[in-house]
């Protein structure tokens, strides 16, 4: 069994996000590709795109996805790796149009002309997805349907679904980021003290799921329940005691120094227009 001992889930078909190094060494070389045609890059840029790779594979590669069937904290941590480190460093890294650019030319213009071709009210949602309110509405959706415990087992005996799920776990985690966070060609639509509350609020929803696992008096997802053999040992309701620990805690450390971050910014600048103003109101 692909799963471990007690896994319900088949082997599984071929898939990009099975061989998540193949996706890896694919997405380096069309970046080194674009870095190389672009006139204009931010090297820094390199350090975070670097980072996001190497955790993505860390958490999705086969060996620790074997842990994750035999470990609901483990497989949590895929989660959470996905949604709140990996996603906010590729906000950060902006390979967009560095990986665009290191597409060929003749992938890049049908690709370009089918975008086009899209009909306006569909790029116009498009576009709306990265506006802050839908945005925090997509990924406290997307984390409230995944973790409902029959949707949840799910992914336990069905790859795809599994597939499915981290993909939109990274997808959403990367628009939620995008209105606090530059990621050029697209711009932070909220100032410090906004982006402050927005993340603050985006951590929420989570820490109540966390919460709600922690405080649960019998285990909540069947399939863990049910294994003959768990990651460590744990019983039950500790794994899910552990899935709550890692929500809260590993969970929490990319809001919270984003909130630091954005506080900081916001009181600098908020010093800098006192003192300006003191200046120019300060007799001659």
């Amino acid at each position: 069994m692909v799963g471990g001992r007690g896994s319900t889930r088949p082997p599984p078909a071929v898939s990009w996000l099975q061989a998540p190094l193949v996706v890896a060494v694919l997405f380096v070389v069309l970046y080194v590709l674009g870095v190389r045609r672009r006139t204009k890059y931010d090297l820094w840029r390199a350090y975070p795109f670097a980072a996001a790779l190497v955790l993505s594979e860390l958490v999705l590669c086969p060996p620790f996805d074997r842990l994750a069937d035999e470990s609901l904290g483990l497989h949590m941590l895929q989660h959470v790796v996905l949604m709140s480190f990996v996603a906010p460093l590729a906000v950060l890294a902006a390979p967009w149009l560095t990986i665009w650019r290191g597409l060929p030319l003749g992938l890049r213009r049908p690709l370009a002309r089918g975008v086009m071709w899209l009909p306006a009210t569909l790029r116009r949602g498009l576009r709306g997805c990265v506006s802050p309110w839908p945005a925090w509405l997509l990924i406290n959706a997307d984390i409230g349907i995944w973790h409902v415990p029959w949707l949840y087992d799910l992914t336990l005996s069905n790859a795809a679904v599994h597939d499915v799920e981290h993909l939109s776990f990274l997808v959403f985690g990367i628009i939620f980021w995008l209105p606090v966070l530059d990621s050029p060609p697209l711009h932070a639509r909220l100032d410090e003290l906004r982006g402050t509350l927005y993340v603050t609020a985006g951590a929420g929803p989570g820490w109540i799921l966390a919460l709600v696992l922690a405080l649960a008096t019998r285990p909540l997802y069947p399939a863990y329940a049910a294994l003959s053999h768990r990651w460590a040992g744990l019983s039950a309701l500790g794994d899910q005691e552990l899935a709550a620990g890692v929500m809260i805690g590993i969970g929490s450390i990319p809001f919270t120094l984003a909130v630091f971050v954005l506080l900081y910014r916001w009181l600098d600048e908020t010093k800098l227009r006192v003192t300006s103003r003191r200046a120019s109101v300060r007799p001659s």
